[in-house]
């Protein structure tokens, strides 16, 4: 078994389940061998070093502590990258609540165009907070951290036509909250709209009527647009 971690012999979701079943390395080793990436999530992310490393702290704790909680319907790097963006999400909320610009080496106060650039970046935290968490994992890795979408499709386990739908929605879901109003519902998009009725074959009036046979509205459709006629 090597340091890193990377030719343990046991794929990802071994190591998991062997750090639920009580291994004590198991977890050490799957952190290992995705660190990296991990912290670039982070650090993009919250684009500040110090943030950044809180972050990603709190979410290799969550995942420790909650990796019973992985149901396996995506890949473990996938459930990782999302614990990550969360956490991320997460800490830019709470830092919202009270605002703060981190000091340099001289103490002194950032000037205002940083405090703005802060405050801009907390809005678009809160907002992202308010979309699903599909359209926020896809917006915060091909968005907020410039990884092309065949990349991101990669570390989701989708297509990439998915991811590029979702970051779609997302982002059509962001500007109606940057104007003020609420995110599009949840199967409000293109999918529920009406369908006309359908209309079933039946012989042309003239013909029924030239055959002598008579016609008459069945039971419940008289004035109803959209209903057939059907015979006697």
């Amino acid at each position: 078994m090597l340091d890193d971690g990377r030719d343990d012999g046991r794929d990802d979701r071994a190591l998991l389940a062997a750090h639920v079943a009580g291994d004590p390395e198991a977890f050490t080793l799957l952190v290992r061998r995705h660190r990296d990436r991990l912290w670039a999530v982070a650090l993009r992310t919250m684009r500040d070093r110090e943030e950044a490393a809180d972050a990603l702290q709190d979410a290799l704790l969550s995942a420790f502590r909650n990796a019973s909680g992985y149901r396996g319907d995506a890949a473990v790097t996938t459930w990782l990258h999302r614990v990550v963006v969360n956490a991320c999400l997460d800490r830019m909320r709470r830092r919202a609540v009270r605002p703060s610009v981190p000091l340099g080496s001289t103490d002194v106060p950032a000037p205002g165009d940083d405090q703005r650039a802060l405050e801009d970046r907390l809005d678009v935290a809160a907002a992202l907070a308010r979309l699903p968490e599909a359209q926020r994992t896809a917006i915060v890795l091909v968005d907020l951290q410039d990884m092309p979408v065949a990349e991101a499709a990669a570390v989701l386990g989708v297509a990439e036509g998915t991811v590029k739908s979702r970051c779609s929605r997302g982002r059509l879901a962001l500007a109606r909250i940057f104007r003020g109003e609420e995110p599009e519902e949840p199967g409000a998009a293109a999918g529920n709209l009406p369908v006309p009725p359908r209309v079933a074959p039946g012989d042309p009036p003239a013909a029924g009527r030239a055959a002598g046979g008579g016609r008459r509205r069945s039971r419940g459709e008289e004035g109803e647009r959209g209903h057939v006629w059907t015979a006697s």
